[in-house]
């Protein structure tokens, strides 16, 4: 039996929509990750002997027209489509589900994705073309579908899933979570088989790149982050480090074109110990030498955590700063304090590691005057580079309760991105509006990088690293029109 997994288009007339960002639009600086959880549901049901087709229409870009083109010449036969999804794009999401099914009435429709698990009920009435959806961590769920169907077996075994029967919405017990992650086949191998490194970029990486998860959950508790409480919950499901290592030994032998790792755990610091006995086997093994990698740090990693990183090839790291005002901190549960991260950016330059730190505004407690004082500190710790960004609240977290509930909010999916495929502020507080939320991320990002200090800096990271200065060219190019704006 044939599955087809696809990335569906989505405003492909204005460039790549990258869906599995934690913010999904079309990016300024050309950013396209890779459809990660697509890829390893995929790759799992490769493994397990089904012949699989995977389609990512935003790398291409293809519109829809195209994209059903792709289908009929490689997938008619499928009997089995998994749609991966997003909040901004979930209405063109499910028009192209009912393309779908009018083209091949047969087959049998599931969505994936953080929206459609958060709101089954709303989804399912508003799609009639889909015929299931699966709900959070969907590897498993996905091969067992498979199965079900190949064996024409009833679909109330399959935990995980929500499935029409009968004219009504039945909902399968919730799936528990992957223990063994070295279960699942790496990203990379999938990706050497079935996609082109080209087509992805991560914009804080070296070009190219290849993105990979060696673990799932997260012990944080933010109130605005929607993968924890939606898909993989909160507790840090690791693979092992003989696991992780292997991918990146397999990265070095079969992509000689790829410079960076992009590790995108949410929490691949935490384990200290497992950090430590990674970098510990990159070293032995030369791999610090073959490429450089990056991963998300939260700012309570310690200084010699830091040090064995930046020998084991870690260039940059990404912390989730957000605020910097302890309140606000509190109010959004972020677990970290203001001294965190002051000792964090002090400790990541003397060890010589890089940052990206990525800011928040319109949290609950948010002023004028609290943007500025995180402004204050950004511009302060003059970090490689900086994100500024409004809070945008997603189905299934307690941001979006929290907005919706306080009329913040209107609801409108298709209000979560413009037009033009690129981010929109939906936030409108009582004191401040979605308006001025925006034009302050824009001012501070004009403040930010166009600083002859910050310019000095990149010029001199330049003369001494010909592939940053390549990086930062191609980031700045597609960039300096919203900068300069």
């Amino acid at each position: 039996m044939k599955v087809c997994f696809i990335n569906p288009p989505f405003k492909a007339e204005y460039g790549k929509f990258s869906r599995e960002s934690r913010s999904p639009a079309i990016g300024h600086s050309g950013v396209l990750y890779y459809p990660l959880w697509l890829i390893y549901a995929a790759a799992l049901t490769e493994k397990s002997g089904f012949d699989i087709v995977f389609i990512d229409a935003p790398a291409r870009p293809w519109n829809e027209e195209q994209t059903l083109d792709r289908v009929a010449k490689v997938a008619a036969d499928s009997k089995l489509f998994v749609l991966d999804t997003s909040t901004p794009s979930i209405n063109s999401d499910l028009y192209f589900a009912k393309r779908l099914k009018e083209a091949y009435p047969e087959s049998f429709i599931v969505l994936v994705g953080t929206h459609p698990t958060a709101t089954v009920a709303e989804t399912m009435k508003n799609g009639q073309a889909i015929d299931a959806i699966a709900r959070r961590e969907y590897d498993v769920t996905i091969l067992e579908l498979a199965r079900a169907l190949q064996e024409e077996k009833d679909l109330a075994t399959v935990d995980g899933l929500s499935y029409r029967h009968n004219g009504e919405v039945i909902n399968n017990k919730d799936r528990k979570l992957l223990e063994n992650l070295d279960e699942i086949p790496m990203a990379a191998k999938f990706i050497k088989e079935h996609l082109n490194e080209y087509d992805y970029v991560f914009p804080a990486a070296t070009y190219p790149a290849i993105q990979i998860f060696t673990g799932r959950g997260c012990p944080a508790r933010c109130n605005y982050c929607v993968y924890p409480q939606v898909m993989h919950g909160h507790n840090y499901r690791k693979r092992s480090v003989g696991n992780v290592v292997e991918e990146f030994q397999y990265i070095a032998d079969n992509f000689p074109d790829v410079k960076e790792i992009v590790i995108e755990d949410d929490t691949f610091t935490i384990d200290k110990k497992r950090v430590i006995e990674i970098c510990d086997k990159l070293i032995e093994k030369d791999l610090n030498k073959r490429f450089r990698w990056l991963c998300n740090a939260r700012v309570n990693l310690d200084y010699e955590t830091m040090v064995k990183m930046k020998h084991a090839g870690c260039r940059l790291l990404i912390p989730g700063v957000e605020s910097f005002n302890q309140q606000i901190l509190k109010n959004v549960k972020k677990g970290t304090t203001i001294k965190q991260i002051e000792n964090y950016m002090t400790n990541a330059k003397k060890a010589g590691l890089l940052v990206h730190a990525c800011y928040m505004v319109g949290n609950e407690g948010e002023t004028r005057e609290t943007m500025q004082e995180t402004l204050k500190a950004a511009l302060r710790f003059n970090t490689d580079t900086a994100q500024f960004f409004p809070l945008i609240p997603y189905p299934g977290t307690e941001a979006y309760d929290w907005a919706k509930e306080n009329g913040y909010i209107s609801g409108n999916y298709d209000e979560y991105v413009h037009e033009d495929g690129s981010v929109s502020c939906v936030l409108n507080l009582t004191n401040i509006s979605a308006n001025e939320l925006v034009e302050f991320c824009s001012i501070a990002r004009k403040k930010y990088y166009l600083r002859p200090k910050y310019i000095a800096h990149r010029l001199r990271m330049g003369l001494r690293d010909i592939e940053d200065l390549k990086r930062s060219w191609k980031a700045f190019g597609k960039l300096r029109r919203t900068i300069l704006k």
